[in-house]
């Protein structure tokens, strides 16, 4: 197994030769500023991430900005980037840091893996990359070259492979210079030890790496154990008032799109018209439903049916508050919104 320093140093000199250093987080890169990149980074390529961290520092400079601003506002800034539960926990974390540490970010490994959505690898790389600290990181990149620098076997989910791994983290993880060894092992996994065509040719560890000895580089690590995604059929209601005004319901805060805003949702087997009666008192006309739509999350797909309805008589007046809202499309307020979500509103105002 190749010296850590040896590791490390081929890491630093491919980095100093070719790495990423333009990233908008490397400048000034504050514990806020790299613990925002980590979240939006999670499963998300570099560059759909740029335009959207641009954005959000704009508006939240810093913790006190993102923790009194409304979950509304943030969400609005990161529809379109999905997996909406990192935007909840950022806002949740940044209000108990101003409650319970003065609005700054502890350097403290521990502390921060007590906060919402911050994880051992999310802490160490914020830990490493603003505060120099020798801290390992395992994100998805670091943990395939690992695995195949090592050859370790199995899926990185299994508690055994991820034990390996980080062995292999803290082993390499170097004292000196680790903001850039730990950007420079992200670089590599995402730019030369990718996923299905790595770029041996190019690596300055394929000397002592054991998975491109064996000549098996894309058996490691090994894929998560394949499970027919389920599928979920719902009717969405794109229903209209007498003034153009759109129903918005506001989802649970846990969940599929947890916390935005989006059309209300009945089951398939009903009857529109008795269903909005019984629940709003709206007598309404209901129009042909569109074809549907499937949108694919990371473990289901769903199947949107969305159905326009127009509300003909308006009895029992449906209050606005957390839960609902007549949305009007030329209103400037912003409502955080699933991107599906939006593309149906948008054709669904401009057929009007």
């Amino acid at each position: 197994m190749m010296n850590p320093m040896e590791f490390a140093r081929q890491v630093l000199d491919w980095f100093d030769a070719y790495g990423r250093k333009q990233l908008p987080w490397k400048e000034n890169p504050t514990p806020y500023r790299v613990w925002i990149s980590e979240i939006m980074l999670q499963q998300t390529q570099v560059a759909t991430v740029i335009p959207y961290y641009e954005r959000f520092m704009a508006r939240f400079p810093d913790i006190r900005a993102l923790a009194d601003a409304e979950l509304d506002e943030v969400l609005g800034l990161w529809a379109g980037l999905g997996y909406y539960a990192r935007a909840r926990h950022l806002h949740q974390a940044a209000r108990i840091l101003c409650n319970q540490h003065g609005g700054e970010m502890p350097l403290d490994v521990a502390i921060l893996q007590e906060l919402p959505g911050i994880g051992r690898s999310t802490a160490g790389a914020i830990l490493a990359l603003a505060a120099s600290q020798p801290q390992p990181i395992l994100d998805g990149n670091v943990k395939r070259l690992l695995a195949r620098f090592g050859a370790v076997d199995g899926w990185p989910g299994q508690s055994r492979v991820q034990a390996a791994l980080w062995k292999l983290a803290e082993r390499y993880t170097p004292v000196e210079r680790v903001a850039d060894y730990t950007q420079a092992v992200m670089d590599l996994g995402a730019m030369i030890c990718t996923p299905r065509r790595p770029r041996c040719e190019a690596c300055p560890l394929a000397g002592g790496c054991v998975a491109h000895a064996m000549g098996r580089e894309v058996d490691f690590p090994a894929p998560k154990p394949r499970r027919e995604a389920p599928v979920r059929a719902v009717r969405m209601l794109l229903l209209r008032a007498q003034n153009g005004e759109v129903l918005l319901e506001r989802r649970p805060p846990v969940g599929v799109w947890g916390g935005l805003w989006s059309f209300p949702e009945c089951p398939l087997e009903v009857d529109v018209a008795d269903w909005c009666q019984e629940r709003w008192g709206l007598a309404v006309k209901v129009e042909s439903p569109w074809s549907v739509v499937r949108h694919s999350f990371s473990h289901f797909h769903l199947d949107m049916t969305p159905t326009p309805v127009r509300v003909i008589e308006q009895g029992r007046v449906v209050m606005e508050g957390e839960r609902f809202v007549w949305y009007n499309s030329r209103d400037l307020a912003k409502r955080g919104m699933a991107a599906p979500v939006q593309r149906l509103l948008a054709a669904l105002v401009n057929e009007f």
